[in-house]
């Protein structure tokens, strides 16, 4: 079940999205709660799966990862077994760092990183290519990321 957030856990939240390796201690200390409580709130935000995992921020470039691709595909024939058929596919392509179903022209829009062109074209030849259902792909190329991993604006509380 989902609980109830308060002033408390999105102050929480907020902390925990800008550094997630800040300490109980001082997460408690600055949102005015003992320890305790503090932990207890965490818990049940993690729990509950509002708060879904930790992880560090890995800068692509400094990886050798230069290229950023948002690929969009269309299924074919629109049915629920083909666009799960897709759906489960595009998961197991460790390439593909986020995917959404959309509405529009296409159906689905996955960001690609790869370390450069020619592993794209190996990508989108041995992979994107022969997925199932799959009638059109459209691939837009990012010149300069200008915002990303942004952390969530919290719903205000009333």
């Amino acid at each position: 079940m989902l609980p109830k957030l308060d002033k408390f856990d999105h102050a929480i939240l907020k902390i925990l999205q800008d550094d997630a390796r800040t300490t109980n201690v001082e997460i408690a200390d600055r949102v005015g709660l003992s320890q305790s409580p503090c932990l207890r709130r965490i818990r049940l935000m993690e729990e509950s799966g509002v708060i879904r995992g930790y992880r560090a921020d890995l800068d692509r470039r400094m990886l050798g990862l230069e290229l950023t691709v948002f690929v969009a595909f269309k299924v074919a024939r629109h049915t629920r077994e083909n666009a799960d058929a897709l759906h489960e596919a595009l998961l197991d392509i460790p390439e593909v760092v986020a995917c959404y179903m959309i509405s529009g022209e296409s159906d689905f829009l996955a960001e690609v990183v790869v370390e450069n062109l020619s592993a794209y074209e190996t990508l989108l030849t041995e992979k994107l290519l022969v997925l199932p259902n799959v009638t059109d792909i459209r691939s837009n190329f990012a010149i300069r990321s200008v915002k990303t991993g942004a952390p969530l604006k919290l719903p205000v509380q009333t």
